[in-house]
């Protein structure tokens, strides 16, 4: 994996400024980050960067953007994402969700059926588990929740290294945001399920075959809820597949998402 040139900019949406960044040429990628924020660079960002114009927001009240004191749901970002889409002028886009990330482009295809060319899941929150639970983040520390979604403990020190104050703040701030959009229920939409059908994109659901944070069961009620996808696992591998097997998931990605 080569590194890109990424540009940071920022955008003014719904009285709030947003933080982008933006690297590569081809088909447009809006990559969608975790529940604990990203890192500025990540090797899966850059393999994407190679083939496709990929784009990656904070999240509303995530890292550099602006937290609205008026937001208090996912579809709220996703429409706030959907604004931002527009702003730019971009068409035919493909959406890849990462986690709670996940769970934000599954409300932007329900929301507009029709609108994207691909819909890529990634250990996506969103739906209730048909078995086991999502992890809860206020029954354990800061630090705790990041680690448990990792298979194996040396990736997470590869990405964050000796935590920082910095990072356990950041990873405060995006508790205190989960809790204010996405409650009760607790990291799921009851409405979700029903309005999945009928998205047009096809997509991709990919779990890490040692999930600790969402059960595979979710994956396969996605794959059940969707209409036209497809159900992959990758082995040795937590929650954060992006940065635990980068390699692996960006070919995936890439053959998917680079087919007409």
């Amino acid at each position: 994996m080569t590194d890109a040139a990424w540009t940071r900019a920022t955008a003014r949406i719904a009285d709030t400024t947003m933080h982008l960044s933006r690297a590569g040429s081809g088909r447009p990628l809006l990559v969608l980050h975790h529940d604990i924020g990203t890192p500025d660079r990540l090797a899966f960002y850059d393999a994407l960067a190679a083939r496709f114009d990929v784009l990656v927001p904070h999240h509303p009240g995530w890292g550099g953007s602006e937290r609205p004191g008026w937001m208090r749901s996912v579809r709220d970002v996703a429409a706030m994402y959907q604004w931002l889409l527009a702003e730019l002028g971009l068409k035919e886009v493909s959406l890849l969700g990462l986690g709670f990330g996940g769970w934000i482009a599954a409300e932007m295809a329900s929301l507009a059926p029709a609108a994207f060319h691909r819909l890529v899941l990634v250990g996506a929150m969103g739906i209730k588990p048909p078995e086991g639970d999502i992890l809860d983040q206020a029954i354990v520390s800061y630090l705790a929740y990041p680690q448990a979604g990792f298979h194996d403990p040396a990736a997470f020190t590869r990405i964050y290294g000796d935590v920082s104050t910095d990072q356990l703040e950041a990873w405060d701030i995006a508790r205190e945001m989960c809790f204010r959009i996405a409650w009760k229920p607790y990291m799921y939409s009851q409405t979700l399920p029903h309005l999945l059908g009928g998205v047009r994109a096809p997509a991709l659901v990919v779990w890490g075959d040692d999930d600790r944070i969402v059960p595979v069961s979710a994956g396969h009620a996605y794959a059940k809820a969707l209409s036209n996808a497809r159900f992959e696992t990758i082995r040795a591998c937590g929650h954060f597949v992006d940065m635990e097997q980068p390699e692996a998931l960006a070919r995936l990605v890439t053959e998917f998402v680079a087919a007409n």
